[in-house]
């Protein structure tokens, strides 16, 4: 069976998550079937000084992700891509649908302490969790990572979509802030496939204008006009 859509995801993006809540929705309708594959933020920026570029929080957030992508490669490897979509689910719902904790969320998933249950809550194998320290993956992650950029260009971030593989389009984005009811999902589905399939389109962007709307960065559904930045755990306030 074909794949309808490839998704490109990071765990610890939460603009990523909530665009794959969307994704999800909009596949239940329209019975497409999704392949989760892998882009890395951490090896996307290998050669950035994430001290002058970014927060000091994003390389720990970043450097989760990586582990636990060695974690959903290794996932795959064992129990095959419908795996994939469950290990991410979990995450998801770990990370970003839970009233925030003490613990910074990258201390969190980069120790590891996250991982027995996000496995338990996904119906998989604990000793999957020993794929943290396996580098032996990064080779795979680089290349899906490179992949998706090929299909982009490089001055993206996560997520990363290409509707009907290989020869449709490819996307970063959408970047969304809050879930749309299950018909406006179909609704912005066909908006946004419909401007990315024009060959001479390239951007359309506006500044963020709140959070997304995720228990896990304190922001119930219905709450607008809070203004920050988040990536891996941390979160700044905009000046």
């Amino acid at each position: 069976m074909s794949d309808d859509l490839h998704f490109w995801f990071d765990p610890v993006c939460p603009f990523a998550w909530m665009t794959s809540k969307w994704v999800r929705t909009v596949a239940q309708q329209r019975d497409y079937r999704v392949q989760w594959r892998f882009i890395s933020l951490r090896l996307l920026n290998r050669d950035v000084d994430y001290a002058a570029r970014f927060p000091p929080e994003y390389e720990a957030g970043h450097t989760a992700g990586l582990r636990l992508l060695r974690v959903a490669a290794r996932t795959r490897e064992l129990h095959g891509e419908d795996a994939v979509a469950l290990f991410y689910a979990a995450c998801g719902e770990y990370a970003f649908e839970q009233p925030p904790r003490t613990t910074p969320l990258a201390a969190l998933l980069d120790s590891g302490e996250a991982l027995p249950p996000v496995l338990a809550a996904a119906g998989l194998p604990a000793d999957l969790a020993q794929a943290l320290e396996d580098t032996s993956y990064d080779a795979l992650l680089q290349r899906e990572t490179d992949e998706a950029l090929a299909l982009t260009g490089k001055d993206v971030g996560t997520p990363i979509l290409h509707f009907q593989p290989p020869h449709g389009v490819a996307f970063f984005g959408p970047v969304i802030s809050r879930l749309p009811s299950d018909e406006e999902a179909v609704a912005l589905w066909d908006h946004v496939v419909g401007l990315a399939s024009f060959g001479g389109f390239a951007e359309l962007k506006r500044s963020l204008r709140e959070l997304p709307q995720l228990p896990g960065l304190g922001v119930p559904a219905g709450d607008v006009g809070v203004q920050e930045d988040w990536h891996g755990g941390s979160r700044r306030q905009r000046t």
